[in-house]
C-alpha cells in the first residue's frame, strides 16, 4: 500500500487547536516549545486560548497550522516508533500547507518552517490593502469553466482576476480585486455555478497580486537552507513530485502568486499508486476534498489524540 501524508491549509485554524494534543503527547508539547521560542511568542498559548481574530490573522495562523501539523507528525513518529520516510511515499500540503510537507519531509527545519511562514503570512497581508481584494468559491463548477468567466471578469472590470485553487471537480476558488471578483462570481452564476461565495479572508492570496509578497518569500527562502526531503512533495503549482532543493525553492516563490492545484495533486498521488492519504493536523478539509476527487483513495483525517491510535492502527 503506498501512502501518502498531506497538511492542511488556512481556514481549518480554530482556537483550541492542538491543546488536547499537548497535553496527551510530550512530543506534541515540545514542538510548540520549539516554534514559540523560534518566533519569540507565546503562540501555542494563541492557540489554545484565543482569543478568535488574533489567531485567524494571517501571521499567526500560518504558522500555527504548521505547528499543529507537525506536532501530529511527532506523536505519530515517537508512538509508532518510526521515521515519515518509512510510511509514507509522498507529502504535500494545500497552500502554507506545502511548507507544513516540507518541514516534515526534513527539507526544513521546524524553526526555519515557523519563521518562514510567520514572514509569509505578514507579506500576503501587506501586499494588498484590506478591503481592497477578495477571494470567492464557486460551487458546482469546474476549471475550463472558472478560467473562462476570471478572464472575462478581468476584462470587464480591467482588474485582476484569477483562479487561486482547484481545489475539487466542483469547487474552484477564484482570487483578485474585490470587484472583479464580485465580477466573476454573477458570471459563474450565469453560467450555471450552483454558488458563489464570498470567502473570509484578509487578502486576495494566490492571483498576481500577490507579487510583492512573492519578493518577499523569494529573499527570505534564498536565505534558508533547504535540504532534499526525504520523500518528494507534490507541488502546489505544477501538480508532479520534486525533491531538488533548488526547484523547490522556486515553486515556493512561484506558488504564492500561483494556482493551487490540488485536483491535480490528488489525482497524481492516485497515478503513482497511492492508495491511503492521511491528513495531519487541525480540522477535516483535506480528507473531503480527497474522498470528492478521488473515492477509491482512503482518506483519514489525524488531528486529535483519538486519531493518533486509528491511525497508528494503519500504519503499524
Amino acid at each position: 500500500m503506498m501512502r501518502a501524508f498531506v497538511f492542511p491549509g488556512q481556514g481549518s485554524q480554530a482556537v483550541g487547536m492542538g491543546k488536547a494534543l499537548a497535553e496527551a503527547f510530550t512530543s506534541a508539547r515540545l514542538v510548540f516549545e520549539e516554534v514559540d521560542d523560534a518566533l519569540g511568542q507565546k503562540l501555542s498559548k494563541l492557540m489554545f486560548e484565543g482569543p478568535e481574530g488574533d489567531l485567524t490573522l494571517t501571521e499567526n495562523a500560518q504558522p500555527a497550522l504548521m505547528a499543529v501539523s507537525l506536532a501530529v507528525l511527532r506523536v505519530l513518529e515517537t508512538e509508532g516508533k518510526f521515521r515519515l520516510a518509512d510510511k509514507a511515499s509522498f507529502v504535500a500540503g494545500h497552500s502554507l500547507g506545502e511548507y507544513s510537507a516540507l518541514a516534515a519531509a526534513g527539507a526544513f527545519t521546524l524553526a526555519d518552517t515557523a519563521r518562514l511562514l510567520k514572514l509569509r503570512g505578514q507579506a500576503m497581508q501587506k501586499a494588498v490593502p484590506v478591503g481592497e481584494g477578495a477571494m470567492a468559491a464557486l460551487l458546482n463548477f469546474d476549471l475550463e469553466r472558472a478560467l473562462k468567466v476570471a478572464a472575462q471578469a478581468a476584462e470587464e472590470t480591467k482588474l485582476v482576476c484569477a483562479v487561486a485553487n482547484d481545489n475539487d471537480p466542483s469547487q474552484v476558488v477564484v482570487s483578485g480585486a474585490k470587484a472583479a471578483v464580485e465580477r466573476a462570481g454573477a458570471l459563474a452564476l450565469e453560467a450555471g455555478a450552483k454558488r458563489s461565495v464570498m470567502l473570509p479572508v484578509s487578502a486576495p492570496f494566490h492571483c498576481p497580486l500577490m507579487q510583492p509578497a512573492a519578493d518577499a518569500m523569494a529573499e527570505a527562502l534564498g536565505k534558508t537552507d533547504i535540504k532534499m526531503p526525504v520523500v518528494p512533495v507534490i507541488a502546489n503549482v505544477t501538480a508532479a513530485p520534486v525533491s531538488d532543493p533548488a526547484t523547490i525553492r522556486q515553486l515556493l516563490v512561484d506558488q504564492v502568486t500561483g494556482t493551487v492545484r490540488w485536483r491535480e495533486s490528488v489525482q497524481k498521488m492516485k497515478s503513482l499508486n497511492v492508495s491511503h492519504v492521511f491528513e495531519l493536523g487541525a480540522g477535516k478539509v483535506l480528507s473531503g476534498l480527497v474522498k470528492r476527487i478521488d473515492k477509491e483513495i482512503e482518506a483519514q483525517s489525524v488531528g486529535q489524540p483519538a486519531d493518533i491510535e486509528a491511525a497508528l492502527k494503519v500504519l503499524i
